[in-house]
């Protein structure tokens, strides 16, 4: 029994401690959300000669009369670039057109007015629910190295899978919240942000795989303390039973043992 419990013990301390890497490393990273943004082209320049519009002629003489009009033969989606972008709870970053590397603006200034409370009730649950992730591990770690009589270990038990349940819940409310900002930003966001197809990214599958690896360390550990107090209770009645049994045989063993002896005393006066 003892090492059953062990194992299950040791089972709800490595899926606690996966959920508490992924939902940290999905918190701090940018890829919740992916895709391309659909930018007008750049005039083309001395510097710039491709993914640009050249309207032809002098570009020298262009550039410096501004009451010539330009023209460009290019149409439709021609005119336009599609930069990758990505964005996580605290910022987006999107592909730099104009040179090497990316460039990343704060998410929370991007999302509309009227949402930035929900995102900040977002931010603060994720961050409870890493905090509790911690307390239940650091619980389950107790229970598992360091105490000292099983029924110790059982309250530790117990409150290491409240602690882990009540983060679950707070993690699957934020992980919700934030996809519900994200897509009112996409819809009401600013002109040169909005998305032109987006799908959501790692970050946001190792948020969920945080809470899944969440929630089956609570299951696992509830199971762990309710296996228990049941073979401690059936102990305890089969204990019980055997012990009514040994009194019930003492008890008799003494009616027969009286019995006997009054009987002989009865011959012994006749």
């Amino acid at each position: 029994m003892k090492t059953n419990r062990r194992c299950r013990a040791l089972l709800a301390v490595s899926l606690n401690l996966m959920a508490l890497l992924f939902s940290t490393t999905a918190f701090i990273t940018t890829h919740w959300c992916e895709g391309t943004q659909r930018v007008p082209k750049p005039s083309c320049g001395k510097e710039k000669k491709t993914n640009c519009l050249n309207y032809g002629g002098n570009e020298t003489a262009n550039e410096t009369n501004q009451n010539v009009v330009h023209y460009s033969w290019e149409t439709g989606d021609d005119r336009f670039l599609f930069r990758y972008f990505h964005t996580g709870i605290w910022y987006s970053c999107e592909e730099n057109i104009n040179a090497a590397g990316e460039k990343c603006r704060s998410f929370i200034d991007l999302a509309p007015a009227s949402e930035k409370g929900v995102l900040w009730l977002s931010v603060v649950s994720e961050v409870l629910y890493i905090m509790l992730l911690v307390v239940g591990f650091s619980l389950m770690c107790l229970e598992l190295f360091h105490s000292s009589s099983v029924i110790d270990g059982l309250k530790l038990n117990a409150f290491a899978a409240v602690f882990t349940v009540l983060s679950g819940l707070l993690g699957m409310v934020a992980h919700m919240m934030y996809t519900q900002v994200f897509q009112v930003t996409v819809s009401l966001g600013p002109e040169d942000w909005r998305p032109h197809s987006w799908d959501y990214g790692w970050s946001f599958c190792l948020a969920w795989g945080s809470f899944t690896c969440c929630m089956a360390a609570s299951v696992t550990t509830l199971n762990s303390y309710t296996k228990t107090v049941i073979e401690f209770r059936h102990k305890r009645k089969i204990f019980e039973q055997g012990f009514r049994e040994e009194q019930n045989f003492l008890d008799q063993e003494a009616i027969k043992y009286f019995r006997e002896r009054s009987v002989s005393q009865s011959l012994q006066q006749g």
